[in-house]
């Protein structure tokens, strides 16, 4: 125990009485809560006056007491009578620690006065609705589901986040309130057979448990009886509307409105409070100014009541049945034992540091640290961010004549008898104890900058190809293309009973309403159609030859871009590049120091680039991923990997301030690794720039990271092996010839959130190599994206929906010479919030400093021109609103909004307009592709959408635009894929080939996949793409296996499909172009380049020749008895089999 902490074992506690908090100076408060809950053995509430101290402290106590239980109580986040519902991670959160709270408790519960005044939904209610569930518990299907129903879950086709179940045969997947991860629960008859953990984004399941608790999904019952509830209460309080679009009305249907939880008390005869949760003798501190933020808070919510009150549509509840008032607070709070830092006490566990800020421009930086370590009688201990901060500040230490320890933790440098320690501790501030024996100092005082880390889940790799031809996201009446017939409009699957066997079939409306039924088993024949906007793409009637002969022209065409690609594959393949080699052992170190879990889309991005920089060609890959999705650690691995080969590195970047966070980035990552690593940007003096360009000229810089000042004519590299270009779409014609001339013959890796579509479409047609990352950190979410115009009254909102919630915010005002007028109008909007401006003709060190202040939240709003398209990470900042966000380039939009929404609250992206009149359509239709595609990891989509914005731009001239429009990207893609194979292979391509056919199966048996076995039409028609464009046997394999872990036990009919699909597969390479099998036999036809043996078919016919003959040059009569449908498919696997077989 720290010898300073012992001075709170003597303070005295009664209820009622407010016991002076000893004065606490930055992490000294953190200890001394720590300490107090370690002596009491009880429950201690410590109560901040906002969300934002309540978040930090929580991470200090979690660095600084990693043995005492922290559990956080948040509020919703949302405005007081918000149209906003709060997210179900919040609600998951708050309804763990309510339930957590009524078992025997000791530890820290921390919660932001907003929160403790906040009324709560009754005991009784989270009992009653929580279920513990444990393998071989017997429960009848039906009744879970109701019960979950019932306890407000929503049944879904997928399930992706908390309060959401699925149900599929006798398997149920759920993600309970409370819980880290989601269930799968395997039934056999009417008992649990198994609880396993799933992947929310591979869907496939992992660990076994044995039992899992199920919480309510709401804070309210979202049941009949809870509907009755509501319905009773409203009508009996509002004289309002009870019109059908009013909340009575919606909550009448069923329907759950945003902002329900604001009308808590009409579910409930009364509520509870956090007071009825809490044990009696819990320990009571308040931190900070309790007082004035109540009553500030109070002053909010009743103006907020005051203006939206009026609304007949959505009449309000009072503000004191959802709050606590501020006498009905305090009254209760001296029912308990309390400590206050708000009274003066007579004792003092700490000082505060003196100022120990560094001076970047004295001969010794560190003087004022130094000083201070000479006079200090005590222990010294240095807090860093991180393992690589503390390998990056330790020899500035030893310059400084300061030989610190080395310590991995806060716990393991107080342990040791080191007279000045450095460690890894994100705490805020430090202190000197008040018996001078201790003093802890931050890199905050030193620097004034902390870093913030994230963890990472695991997902799913993906297939670029994948993402452009699923089908999942299908609507009825969008375009796609049929590889023979053309052009339809997608009208949705039906099955079809035919001859008494059931089949199901995608169908497809053409021109004068002519209809297309496609069976299932042939969707790798459809595609979705790329190219042009919806209401602009062709339409092909059926029976004409309009399709064919706009099939056949763009397959001419085609030919000869094929032709131009291997020819540029092939310069590229003889160019001579930096053959490079793998040093594993050292390789494996630099990966260790990776401080998340790698996803699977970064491994393969990872291992596909370290495998292009062992070839002897040079590298030509484009890595793309959304913003904040790990494609740094990409780019970090290859600089390993080439500067380990004797290479330099150069990193490319747009602007000034990126160039400086990939600077911090790279020195804390390469902390451990004898790397130079120097910048070049405006940010640097004209000294420092010269002094980093002659070693860039010496060999003595291994790594560069600069803005365009890298690819001057002036600028030499020694022996430049890899250039590193980041966010590609922002430079623009001349500097990316510039960037080809400086990567001739080196490896060149490409980073971007959205490609512009020439990038795109090059990496689709494998001129470039594509990599793709859609994996979002942990509890990262969606951003909430919304086109409105432009009014004061949603600005405002928005901004305090933010600063509310301790956040901070963006106003993007793209024009520098009104920048300043519209910063001091946003001031007078919102008196009360801190606002600064930024744009890019400011001097670098102005510019410098106000992003730095914006960081560490020196005031919240900053109002900027686009110079933070790409910038500093700032995990507070959750709000972005975009002034004529029309015009805007669709992947500059998406650049922007993905500013926030780098933590795990819930972010906004507001993109203001004119008046609807005024925009352009171009202008209209990115706006919606951008709101429409709010999901994570939707760049690569929005690049798509953005193809058939642009009309799908040119591929290698401008005259390949029309063949993409006439056809479809997918299909040009495809096409183009065939016949560069086909000329690879020596041959001339041809339309069948290009089209690469498959064999046509008809054998009476029923193939699919059932309704009530996959019930969702999207997922049904993405499976059946899948499993029809499934290109080898492994691949069928992987896919079963995924559909019998998420769906259980193939029925026979999906059986079928399986087995027809790996049939298909062996005919199509024999050059098998139809099989027809029936009762009493079938036939088989040939294409005219078939692989088989005309030698094994003569031996065949004449050897049984009651059992087969010849019925013209292409086809061959088997007749057989096949009455029996389980007969046919093992028939024609035999079949297969005798074919494949040479002479």
């Amino acid at each position: 125990m720290l010898a300073f902490l012992r001075a709170l074992d003597s303070l005295k506690f009664h209820p009622g009485f407010r016991t002076p908090m000893p004065t606490c100076h930055g992490a000294a408060q953190a200890l001394a809560l720590a300490h107090l809950a370690r002596q009491r053995g009880r429950m201690l509430v410590a109560v901040t006056a906002d969300s934002p101290s309540a978040m930090r402290l929580e991470q200090e106590l979690k660095t600084l007491a990693p043995d005492v239980p922290i559990r956080h109580f948040p509020d919703w986040e949302t405005l007081p009578y918000d149209t906003f519902s709060p997210h179900q991670d919040i609600v998951s959160e708050r309804l763990s620690t309510l339930v957590e709270l009524q078992q025997p408790q000791q530890g820290i519960l921390l919660l932001a006065a907003p929160a403790l005044l906040m009324r709560v939904t009754p005991k009784s209610f989270v009992n009653l609705h929580s279920l513990l569930v444990k393998v071989g518990d017997r429960m009848d299907l039906p009744e879970l589901r109701r019960k979950l129903e019932q306890s407000g879950y929503r049944c879904v086709a997928e399930v992706m986040e908390h309060g959401e179940f699925a149900v599929r045969g006798a398997l149920v997947d759920l993600f309970p309130m409370g819980s880290e991860q989601p269930f799968r629960l395997d039934f056999f008859d009417d008992e649990i057979e198994s609880i396993r953990v799933f992947d929310v984004d591979s869907q496939l399941s992992r660990d076994s448990l044995n039992e899992i608790r199920l919480l309510p999904a709401h804070e309210f019952p979202w049941n009949d009886d809870g509907i009755t509830a509501f319905r009773q209460a409203f009508r009996a309080r509002f004289d309002a509307l009870l019109h059908p679009e009013s909340i009575y009305g919606q909550i009448s249907k069923g329907y759950l409105p945003a902002g329900i939880e604001y009308y808590l008390p009409l579910f409930f005869p009364s509520l509870a409070t956090l007071f009825d949760y809490l044990p009696s003798d819990s320990l009571f501190v308040t931190l900070g100014n309790l007082q004035p933020a109540v009553e500030h808070f109070w002053r909010d919510l009743q103006e907020r009541y005051e203006e939206r009150r009026v609304d007949t549509f959505r009449p309000l509840v009072a503000p004191g049945e959802l709050y606590l008032k501020e006498e009905e607070l305090f009254a209760t709070l001296k029912n308990y034992e309390r400590l206050s830092s708000e009274q003066t006490s007579d004792v003092a566990l700490s000082q505060p540091l003196p100022n120990l800020n560094i001076d970047t421009r004295a001969s010794v930086p560190f003087s004022a640290l130094q000083s201070f370590s000479l006079q200090h009688q005590g222990r010294l201990v240095i807090a860093v961010d991180s393992a690589g901060r503390r390998e990056v500040l330790l020899p500035l230490f030893k310059q400084s004549g300061l030989e610190p320890e080395l310590f991995d933790d806060w716990q393991s440098a107080i342990d040791s008898k080191a007279k000045l320690a450095l460690t890894v501790a994100p705490v805020e501030r430090g202190f000197i104890s008040s018996d001078g024996m201790l003093a802890l100092v931050t890199e905050a005082d030193l620097f004034g900058a902390q870093m913030v880390q994230q963890r990472r889940r695991r997902a799913k790799v993906t297939d670029p190809d994948a993402v452009i031809r699923d089908l999942s996201e299908l609507r009825i009446g969008d375009p796609v293309v049929h590889i023979e017939h053309g052009v339809g409009r997608y009208q949705g699957l039906q099955i079809i009973d035919a001859a008494g066997v059931q089949a199901e079939y995608l169908v497809l409306e053409y021109s004068g309403n002519d209809k297309l039924y496609v069976p299932v088993q042939s969707l790798h024949l459809i595609g979705r159609y790329l190219g042009a906007a919806a209401d602009a793409a062709p339409w092909h009637k059926l029976g004409t030859e309009q399709w064919s002969k706009a099939r056949q022209k763009a397959a001419e065409k085609i030919r000869d871009v094929a032709v131009e690609l291997l020819d540029l594959h092939a310069r590229r393949a003889a160019s001579e590049g930096l053959k490079g080699e793998i040093d594993e052992l050292e390789y494996q170190r630099f990966a260790a120091g990776f401080a998340f879990e790698e996803t699977p889309d970064q491994e393969a991005s990872i291992k596909a680039v370290l495998n292009d920089l062992k070839q002897k060609r040079p590298m030509d890959r484009l890595v793309c991923g959304d913003v904040g999705f790990g494609k740094t650690e990409v780019a970090m691995r290859a600089a390993f990997a080439a500067v380990q080969n004797g290479w330099q590195v150069a990193v490319l970047v747009p602007t000034t301030l990126l160039a400086q966070q990939h600077y911090n980035n790279f020195t804390d990552r390469f902390a451990d690794w004898p790397i130079r690593i120097e910048l070049l940007s405006r940010f640097k003096t004209d000294k420092e720039q010269k002094v980093a360009i002659e070693a860039m000229a010496e060999g003595k810089a291994d790594i560069v990271i600069g803005t365009h000042k890298l690819i001057q004519g002036d600028i030499r590299f020694a022996k430049l092996g890899l250039l590193i270009v980041d966010e590609e779409h922002r430079f623009g014609v001349r500097q990316k010839e510039q960037i080809k001339a400086l990567a001739a013959n080196v490896h060149l890796l490409t980073l971007t959130a959205t490609p512009i579509p020439r990038t795109l479409n090059m990496a689709l047609s494998g001129i470039r190599d594509l990599s793709l990352i859609t994996t979002p950190p942990a509890r990262r979410l969606s951003i909430k994206t919304f086109v409105r115009e432009r009014n004061d009254a949603l600005i405002k909102e928005a901004i305090l929906r933010e600063t509310m919630r301790g956040g901070q915010a963006y106003f993007l005002h793209n024009d520098v010479d009104s920048i300043e007028v519209t910063t001091s109008k946003l001031q007078d909007l919102l008196p009360d919030v801190r606002f600064g401006f930024a744009h890019g003709q400011m001097r670098e060190r102005e510019l410098e400093r106000i992003m730095r202040d914006f960081y560490h939240q020196r005031f919240q709003v900053l109002v900027c021109t686009t110079i933070v398209e790409t910038g500093i990470d700032i995990p507070t900042a959750n709000t972005m609103i975009i002034d004529r966000a029309d015009k805007f380039g669709l992947a500059q939009l998406h650049q922007l909004r993905g500013r926030v929404g780098r933590s795990h609250h819930q972010a906004y992206a507001y993109l203001l307009t004119p008046p609807p009149a005024l925009l352009t359509p171009d202008a209209q239709k990115r706006l919606e592709a951008i709101e429409t595609f709010d999901d994570l990891g939707a760049g690569f989509l929005l690049a798509s959408q953005d193809l058939e914005i642009r009309g799908a731009g040119e591929l290698l001239g401008e005259d390949q635009s029309g063949q993409i429009e006439g056809i479809g990207l997918s299909l040009y893609m495809e096409l183009l894929d065939n016949a560069v194979q086909a000329l690879k292979d020596g041959k001339e391509p041809t339309l069948p080939q290009a089209l690469g056919a498959k064999t046509e199966i008809e054998c009476g048996l029923p193939a699919l996949l059932p309704d009530d076995y996959v019930t969702d039409i999207g997922m049904r028609l993405s499976l059946y793409k899948r499993i029809a464009s499934a290109k080898t046997p492994e691949a069928l394999e992987d896919l079963q296996s995924e559909i019998v872990d998420r769906f259980g036990v193939l029925p026979t009919a999906s059986g079928n499909l399986f087995k027809l699909a790996a049939i298909r597969l062996d005919a199509s390479k024999l050059g098998l172009k139809r099989i027809e099998i029936s009762a009493a036999g079938g036939r088989v036809e040939f294409s005219s380049d078939t692989q088989v043996d005309p030698m094994r078919l003569i031996e065949l016919v004449q050897k049984q020749p009651q059992l087969y003959r010849f019925e013209g040059p292409q086809h061959i009569r088997v007749r057989k008895d096949l009455s029996k449908p389980e007969d046919r498919l093992p028939f024609l696997q035999a079949l297969i089999q005798t074919l494949s077989v040479r002479k």
